[in-house]
Protein backbone atom coordinates (compact mmCIF):
# COMPACT_ATOMS: atom_id res chain seq x y z
CA UNK A 1 0.00 0.00 0.00
CA UNK A 2 2.85 2.64 0.92
CA UNK A 3 4.66 1.67 -2.37
CA UNK A 4 1.61 2.35 -4.43
CA UNK A 5 1.08 5.67 -2.65
CA UNK A 6 4.35 7.39 -2.76
CA UNK A 7 4.49 7.69 -6.42
CA UNK A 8 0.21 9.09 -6.57
CA UNK A 9 1.35 11.57 -4.24
CA UNK A 10 4.41 12.24 -6.16
CA UNK A 11 2.71 12.59 -9.24
CA UNK A 12 -0.15 15.19 -7.31
CA UNK A 13 2.67 17.03 -6.50
CA UNK A 14 4.38 17.21 -9.57
CA UNK A 15 1.17 18.13 -10.97
CA UNK A 16 0.35 20.78 -8.44
CA UNK A 17 4.13 22.18 -9.90
CA UNK A 18 2.97 22.59 -13.25
CA UNK A 19 -0.40 23.85 -13.16
CA UNK A 20 1.52 26.57 -10.40
CA UNK A 21 3.39 27.65 -13.36
CA UNK A 22 0.59 27.67 -15.98
CA UNK A 23 -1.43 30.24 -16.28
CA UNK A 24 -5.15 31.01 -18.69
CA UNK A 25 -6.71 34.17 -19.18
CA UNK A 26 -10.50 34.82 -20.19
CA UNK A 27 -10.59 37.88 -22.30
CA UNK A 28 -12.93 39.80 -24.80
CA UNK A 29 -14.54 43.05 -25.80
CA UNK A 30 -18.36 44.41 -26.54
CA UNK A 31 -18.65 46.92 -28.89
CA UNK A 32 -22.30 48.14 -29.20
CA UNK A 33 -23.84 51.00 -30.94
CA UNK A 34 -25.65 53.61 -33.61
CA UNK A 35 -24.63 54.38 -36.97
CA UNK A 36 -25.42 56.72 -39.34
CA UNK A 37 -24.95 56.28 -42.99
CA UNK A 38 -25.80 59.67 -44.95
CA UNK A 39 -26.13 57.19 -48.39
CA UNK A 40 -26.42 53.84 -48.57
CA UNK A 41 -26.79 53.12 -52.08
CA UNK A 42 -28.91 56.29 -51.89
CA UNK A 43 -30.83 55.92 -49.03
CA UNK A 44 -30.04 57.01 -45.32
CA UNK A 45 -29.39 54.46 -43.33
CA UNK A 46 -29.74 54.13 -39.26
CA UNK A 47 -28.97 50.86 -37.71
CA UNK A 48 -27.33 48.71 -34.72
CA UNK A 49 -23.95 47.87 -35.27
CA UNK A 50 -20.98 45.34 -33.38
CA UNK A 51 -17.88 45.97 -33.25
CA UNK A 52 -16.86 49.76 -34.57
CA UNK A 53 -14.35 50.79 -32.61
CA UNK A 54 -12.92 47.28 -31.47
CA UNK A 55 -13.82 44.14 -32.83
CA UNK A 56 -16.75 42.11 -30.24
CA UNK A 57 -14.67 39.13 -29.58
CA UNK A 58 -14.22 36.61 -26.25
CA UNK A 59 -10.76 34.67 -26.21
CA UNK A 60 -8.40 32.46 -24.17
CA UNK A 61 -4.69 33.01 -23.59
CA UNK A 62 -2.45 30.73 -21.83
CA UNK A 63 1.37 30.84 -21.02
CA UNK A 64 2.99 27.99 -19.22
CA UNK A 65 7.28 27.85 -18.00
CA UNK A 66 8.97 25.02 -19.16
CA UNK A 67 11.64 25.91 -17.25
CA UNK A 68 15.04 27.25 -18.75
CA UNK A 69 13.51 30.22 -19.74
CA UNK A 70 11.38 28.64 -22.28
CA UNK A 71 7.53 29.17 -22.19
CA UNK A 72 4.55 27.65 -24.18
CA UNK A 73 1.35 30.01 -25.27
CA UNK A 74 -1.49 30.12 -27.27
CA UNK A 75 -4.16 32.32 -28.00
CA UNK A 76 -7.99 31.04 -29.79
CA UNK A 77 -9.90 34.17 -30.25
CA UNK A 78 -13.36 34.27 -31.36
CA UNK A 79 -15.68 37.45 -32.75
CA UNK A 80 -19.08 37.61 -33.04
CA UNK A 81 -21.68 40.06 -33.67
CA UNK A 82 -23.81 41.43 -30.47
CA UNK A 83 -26.76 42.06 -32.29
CA UNK A 84 -27.54 38.72 -33.83
CA UNK A 85 -24.93 36.61 -31.77
CA UNK A 86 -23.50 35.37 -35.01
CA UNK A 87 -20.26 34.32 -35.76
CA UNK A 88 -17.48 36.99 -37.40
CA UNK A 89 -15.20 36.51 -39.99
CA UNK A 90 -17.28 34.59 -42.32
CA UNK A 91 -18.63 31.94 -39.43
CA UNK A 92 -15.38 30.95 -38.30
CA UNK A 93 -15.31 29.26 -34.59
CA UNK A 94 -12.06 30.96 -33.91
CA UNK A 95 -11.56 33.44 -36.99
CA UNK A 96 -9.72 36.55 -35.41
CA UNK A 97 -7.11 34.42 -33.59
CA UNK A 98 -5.86 31.00 -33.45
CA UNK A 99 -2.34 29.61 -32.40
CA UNK A 100 0.17 27.67 -30.03
CA UNK A 101 3.90 28.42 -29.75
CA UNK A 102 7.35 28.65 -27.82
CA UNK A 103 8.86 31.61 -26.13
CA UNK A 104 12.36 32.09 -25.40
CA UNK A 105 14.54 35.09 -24.68
CA UNK A 106 15.29 34.85 -28.57
CA UNK A 107 11.73 35.93 -28.89
CA UNK A 108 8.44 33.94 -30.15
CA UNK A 109 7.85 31.63 -32.41
CA UNK A 110 3.81 30.58 -33.28
CA UNK A 111 1.67 28.57 -35.50
CA UNK A 112 -1.55 28.86 -36.60
CA UNK A 113 -4.01 31.66 -37.93
CA UNK A 114 -2.10 35.16 -36.79
CA UNK A 115 -1.55 38.99 -37.94
CA UNK A 116 0.98 39.48 -40.95
CA UNK A 117 3.65 42.01 -40.22
CA UNK A 118 1.84 45.21 -41.44
CA UNK A 119 -0.51 44.68 -38.59
CA UNK A 120 1.76 44.26 -36.30
CA UNK A 121 3.98 46.98 -36.88
CA UNK A 122 2.41 49.38 -38.44
CA UNK A 123 -1.22 48.86 -37.42
CA UNK A 124 -0.90 51.20 -34.18
CA UNK A 125 0.03 54.03 -36.21
CA UNK A 126 -3.47 54.46 -37.89
CA UNK A 127 -6.40 56.19 -36.37
CA UNK A 128 -8.78 53.55 -37.11
CA UNK A 129 -6.45 51.05 -35.10
CA UNK A 130 -6.88 54.22 -31.89
CA UNK A 131 -10.00 56.32 -31.73
CA UNK A 132 -11.50 55.77 -35.05
CA UNK A 133 -12.58 52.10 -35.15
CA UNK A 134 -12.91 50.47 -38.68
CA UNK A 135 -15.23 53.50 -40.48
CA UNK A 136 -11.85 55.61 -40.21
CA UNK A 137 -9.35 53.18 -41.97
CA UNK A 138 -8.19 53.82 -44.69
CA UNK A 139 -10.36 53.21 -47.84
CA UNK A 140 -11.16 49.54 -47.96
CA UNK A 141 -8.52 49.13 -45.91
CA UNK A 142 -6.35 48.84 -48.98
CA UNK A 143 -2.95 48.33 -47.66
CA UNK A 144 -4.75 45.57 -43.86
CA UNK A 145 -3.54 48.50 -41.64
CA UNK A 146 -6.56 48.24 -39.98
CA UNK A 147 -6.71 44.07 -39.87
CA UNK A 148 -9.48 43.17 -42.17
CA UNK A 149 -7.43 40.21 -43.31
CA UNK A 150 -6.01 37.28 -41.53
CA UNK A 151 -3.28 34.71 -42.66
CA UNK A 152 -4.18 31.28 -42.48
CA UNK A 153 -1.53 28.37 -42.06
CA UNK A 154 0.79 31.04 -40.66
CA UNK A 155 4.40 30.58 -38.61
CA UNK A 156 5.44 33.93 -37.22
CA UNK A 157 9.07 35.10 -35.48
CA UNK A 158 8.22 37.94 -33.11
CA UNK A 159 11.82 38.95 -31.02
CA UNK A 160 11.45 40.75 -27.73
CA UNK A 161 12.61 44.23 -27.09
CA UNK A 162 16.09 45.23 -27.85
CA UNK A 163 16.05 49.12 -27.00
CA UNK A 164 12.70 49.58 -28.13
CA UNK A 165 13.64 47.71 -31.32
CA UNK A 166 11.30 44.96 -32.38
CA UNK A 167 11.12 43.07 -35.50
CA UNK A 168 10.01 39.49 -36.82
CA UNK A 169 8.26 37.98 -39.75
CA UNK A 170 5.41 35.48 -41.14
CA UNK A 171 5.35 32.85 -43.75
CA UNK A 172 2.36 31.32 -44.54
CA UNK A 173 2.36 27.74 -46.02
CA UNK A 174 -0.18 27.92 -49.25
CA UNK A 175 1.29 25.72 -51.69
CA UNK A 176 -0.80 23.57 -53.95
CA UNK A 177 0.20 20.22 -55.28
CA UNK A 178 2.55 21.00 -57.95
CA UNK A 179 2.92 24.44 -56.86
CA UNK A 180 4.60 25.15 -53.60
CA UNK A 181 3.63 29.05 -54.61
CA UNK A 182 0.45 29.49 -54.73
CA UNK A 183 -1.28 31.18 -52.02
CA UNK A 184 2.10 31.39 -50.55
CA UNK A 185 2.02 34.92 -48.16
CA UNK A 186 4.58 36.69 -46.25
CA UNK A 187 5.65 39.39 -44.51
CA UNK A 188 8.47 41.35 -42.50
CA UNK A 189 8.77 44.66 -40.39
CA UNK A 190 9.86 46.22 -37.73
CA UNK A 191 9.04 49.17 -34.97
CA UNK A 192 11.42 51.56 -32.75
CA UNK A 193 10.13 52.94 -29.96
CA UNK A 194 12.04 55.02 -27.70
CA UNK A 195 10.09 57.85 -25.53
CA UNK A 196 8.07 60.18 -27.27
CA UNK A 197 8.62 58.61 -30.17
CA UNK A 198 7.94 55.66 -32.16
CA UNK A 199 8.52 54.69 -36.31
CA UNK A 200 7.87 51.65 -38.44
CA UNK A 201 7.90 49.92 -41.39
CA UNK A 202 6.80 46.74 -42.67
CA UNK A 203 6.45 44.80 -46.23
CA UNK A 204 3.67 42.10 -47.39
CA UNK A 205 3.43 39.74 -50.53
CA UNK A 206 0.42 37.79 -50.78
CA UNK A 207 0.13 35.06 -54.28
CA UNK A 208 -3.12 34.82 -55.26
CA UNK A 209 -4.81 37.30 -52.64
CA UNK A 210 -8.33 36.52 -54.10
CA UNK A 211 -8.25 33.23 -52.46
CA UNK A 212 -5.34 33.01 -49.85
CA UNK A 213 -6.02 36.82 -48.35
CA UNK A 214 -9.35 37.83 -48.62
CA UNK A 215 -10.97 34.30 -48.95
CA UNK A 216 -9.19 33.55 -45.57
CA UNK A 217 -12.23 34.79 -43.61
CA UNK A 218 -14.54 31.73 -43.84
CA UNK A 219 -16.80 32.48 -46.40
CA UNK A 220 -15.25 31.62 -49.69
CA UNK A 221 -16.81 32.85 -53.17
CA UNK A 222 -17.63 29.05 -55.36
CA UNK A 223 -15.84 28.18 -58.07
CA UNK A 224 -17.46 28.40 -61.72
CA UNK A 225 -16.63 27.35 -64.50
CA UNK A 226 -12.58 26.73 -62.92
CA UNK A 227 -12.61 30.36 -61.90
CA UNK A 228 -12.94 31.47 -58.16
CA UNK A 229 -15.57 33.84 -57.50
CA UNK A 230 -14.67 37.30 -56.02
CA UNK A 231 -13.81 37.29 -52.69
CA UNK A 232 -13.27 41.15 -52.29
CA UNK A 233 -16.34 42.24 -50.86
CA UNK A 234 -18.45 44.96 -52.28
CA UNK A 235 -16.56 48.16 -51.91
CA UNK A 236 -16.11 49.44 -55.67
CA UNK A 237 -12.58 50.99 -54.09
CA UNK A 238 -11.33 47.20 -54.73
CA UNK A 239 -13.69 44.54 -55.92
CA UNK A 240 -12.62 44.68 -59.66
CA UNK A 241 -8.91 43.45 -59.02
CA UNK A 242 -9.97 40.13 -57.85
CA UNK A 243 -8.00 38.52 -60.70
CA UNK A 244 -4.91 39.99 -59.35
CA UNK A 245 -2.03 37.24 -59.47
CA UNK A 246 -0.10 39.18 -56.30
CA UNK A 247 -0.66 41.84 -53.94
CA UNK A 248 2.23 43.82 -52.58
CA UNK A 249 1.97 46.36 -49.37
CA UNK A 250 5.08 48.18 -48.38
CA UNK A 251 3.59 51.19 -45.72
CA UNK A 252 5.54 52.99 -42.94
CA UNK A 253 4.20 55.50 -39.82
CA UNK A 254 5.29 57.30 -36.96
CA UNK A 255 4.33 59.07 -34.16
CA UNK A 256 5.83 61.80 -31.60
CA UNK A 257 4.17 62.50 -28.13
CA UNK A 258 4.73 66.13 -26.55
CA UNK A 259 2.75 66.38 -23.74
CA UNK A 260 -0.98 65.62 -23.57
CA UNK A 261 -0.72 65.87 -28.53
CA UNK A 262 0.31 62.82 -29.93
CA UNK A 263 0.88 63.40 -33.81
CA UNK A 264 1.07 60.85 -36.09
CA UNK A 265 1.34 59.64 -39.61
CA UNK A 266 1.50 56.62 -42.01
CA UNK A 267 2.26 55.77 -46.07
CA UNK A 268 1.53 53.14 -47.62
CA UNK A 269 1.99 51.91 -51.81
CA UNK A 270 -0.30 48.94 -52.30
CA UNK A 271 -0.34 47.03 -55.70
CA UNK A 272 -3.11 44.56 -57.17
CA UNK A 273 0.26 43.00 -59.72
CA UNK A 274 -0.95 40.65 -62.85
CA UNK A 275 -4.16 41.92 -63.31
CA UNK A 276 -6.66 39.27 -65.56
CA UNK A 277 -5.30 35.76 -63.77
CA UNK A 278 -8.31 33.76 -64.12
CA UNK A 279 -7.29 31.24 -62.20
CA UNK A 280 -6.53 33.82 -58.93
CA UNK A 281 -10.51 35.59 -59.68
CA UNK A 282 -12.70 36.57 -62.11
CA UNK A 283 -11.83 39.32 -64.32
CA UNK A 284 -14.78 42.17 -64.97
CA UNK A 285 -16.27 42.23 -68.22
CA UNK A 286 -13.80 43.93 -70.84
CA UNK A 287 -11.03 42.46 -69.45
CA UNK A 288 -8.23 44.00 -67.10
CA UNK A 289 -4.05 43.82 -66.85
CA UNK A 290 -1.37 45.49 -65.62
CA UNK A 291 -0.99 46.57 -61.97
CA UNK A 292 -3.13 48.82 -60.06
CA UNK A 293 -1.49 50.86 -57.35
CA UNK A 294 -2.82 52.41 -54.40
CA UNK A 295 -1.10 55.55 -52.84
CA UNK A 296 -2.19 56.46 -49.24
CA UNK A 297 -1.38 58.93 -46.93
CA UNK A 298 -2.26 59.98 -43.64
CA UNK A 299 -2.02 62.43 -41.34
CA UNK A 300 -3.47 62.42 -37.58
CA UNK A 301 -3.72 64.46 -34.01
CA UNK A 302 -4.71 63.19 -30.82
CA UNK A 303 -5.11 65.12 -27.52
CA UNK A 304 -5.47 63.83 -23.99
CA UNK A 305 -7.95 66.38 -22.37
CA UNK A 306 -7.89 64.32 -19.42
CA UNK A 307 -7.18 61.10 -18.04
CA UNK A 308 -10.88 60.06 -18.99
CA UNK A 309 -11.27 61.99 -22.49
CA UNK A 310 -9.21 62.02 -25.80
CA UNK A 311 -9.93 63.32 -28.87
CA UNK A 312 -8.83 62.71 -32.23
CA UNK A 313 -8.59 64.50 -36.27
CA UNK A 314 -7.30 63.11 -39.22
CA UNK A 315 -7.13 63.37 -42.86
CA UNK A 316 -6.31 60.55 -45.24
CA UNK A 317 -5.71 60.58 -48.68
CA UNK A 318 -5.91 57.91 -51.56
CA UNK A 319 -4.63 57.79 -55.05
CA UNK A 320 -5.32 54.90 -57.44
CA UNK A 321 -3.58 54.51 -60.73
CA UNK A 322 -5.96 52.44 -62.42
CA UNK A 323 -5.16 49.53 -64.54
CA UNK A 324 -5.07 48.64 -67.85
CA UNK A 325 -5.65 52.05 -69.56
CA UNK A 326 -9.03 52.47 -66.82
CA UNK A 327 -9.07 56.13 -65.04
CA UNK A 328 -7.25 56.66 -61.60
CA UNK A 329 -9.09 57.45 -58.72
CA UNK A 330 -8.97 59.26 -55.53
CA UNK A 331 -10.44 59.40 -52.37
CA UNK A 332 -10.43 62.27 -49.49
CA UNK A 333 -11.60 61.56 -46.35
CA UNK A 334 -11.41 63.31 -42.85
CA UNK A 335 -12.21 61.58 -39.54
CA UNK A 336 -12.82 63.17 -36.32
CA UNK A 337 -13.62 61.18 -32.66
CA UNK A 338 -14.06 61.30 -28.71
CA UNK A 339 -13.47 59.03 -26.28
CA UNK A 340 -14.73 58.74 -22.76
CA UNK A 341 -14.17 56.65 -19.90
CA UNK A 342 -16.33 55.74 -17.61
CA UNK A 343 -14.29 53.38 -16.20
CA UNK A 344 -11.15 51.31 -16.47
CA UNK A 345 -13.18 48.96 -18.40
CA UNK A 346 -16.12 50.91 -19.89
CA UNK A 347 -16.15 53.77 -22.66
CA UNK A 348 -18.35 55.74 -24.74
CA UNK A 349 -17.30 56.98 -28.04
CA UNK A 350 -18.14 59.06 -31.04
CA UNK A 351 -16.58 58.90 -34.24
CA UNK A 352 -17.38 61.07 -37.68
CA UNK A 353 -16.66 60.33 -41.25
CA UNK A 354 -16.63 61.98 -44.39
CA UNK A 355 -15.46 60.83 -47.76
CA UNK A 356 -15.21 62.15 -50.83
CA UNK A 357 -14.49 60.03 -54.21
CA UNK A 358 -13.29 61.18 -57.84
CA UNK A 359 -12.59 59.46 -61.33
CA UNK A 360 -12.73 56.08 -62.22
CA UNK A 361 -12.92 53.14 -59.39
CA UNK A 362 -11.70 49.75 -59.79
CA UNK A 363 -14.53 48.25 -61.70
CA UNK A 364 -14.34 50.92 -64.85
CA UNK A 365 -17.17 52.87 -63.31
CA UNK A 366 -17.32 56.53 -61.91
CA UNK A 367 -16.14 56.44 -58.30
CA UNK A 368 -18.31 57.01 -55.00
CA UNK A 369 -17.22 56.99 -51.80
CA UNK A 370 -17.09 54.23 -49.66
CA UNK A 371 -16.58 54.11 -46.05
CA UNK A 372 -15.02 51.17 -44.95
CA UNK A 373 -17.19 48.40 -44.55
CA UNK A 374 -20.32 50.41 -45.05
CA UNK A 375 -22.50 50.24 -48.19
CA UNK A 376 -21.08 52.04 -50.82
CA UNK A 377 -22.80 55.79 -51.51
CA UNK A 378 -24.16 56.22 -54.98
CA UNK A 379 -22.62 59.55 -55.39
CA UNK A 380 -19.39 60.48 -55.03
CA UNK A 381 -19.58 61.80 -51.27
CA UNK A 382 -20.81 60.03 -48.07
CA UNK A 383 -20.92 60.71 -44.18
CA UNK A 384 -20.84 58.54 -41.33
CA UNK A 385 -21.31 58.73 -37.99
CA UNK A 386 -21.11 56.39 -35.05
CA UNK A 387 -22.05 56.53 -30.97
CA UNK A 388 -20.93 53.43 -28.94
CA UNK A 389 -20.36 51.75 -25.80
CA UNK A 390 -17.11 49.67 -25.29
CA UNK A 391 -16.80 47.21 -22.42
CA UNK A 392 -13.59 44.94 -21.93
CA UNK A 393 -13.66 42.34 -19.66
Amino acid sequence: MRNKLVPAIFAVGLSSNVFAQSNVTLYGIIDEGINYNSNAGGERLYNLSSGVLNGSRWGLRGTEDLGGGLGAIFVIENGFDVNTGKLGQGGLGFGRQAYVGLTSRYGSMTLGRQYDSVVDYLGLFEVGDQWGGYIAAHPADVDNFNNTQRVNSAIKYASNSINGLTFGGVYSLGGVAGNVSRNQIWSVGTKYSQGPFAIGVAYLNVRNPNTSFYGSGGTVAATVGGVPGSNLGSSPVINGYASAHTLQVIGAGASYTFGAATVGATYSSTKYMSLGDRSSGPVPVGGISGTATFNNAEASFKYQFTPALTGGVAYDYTHNSGASGLGSATYHQAAAGLDYFLSKRTDVYTVAVFQKASGTDSTGKTAVASINQLTPSDSNHQVAIRLGLRHKF
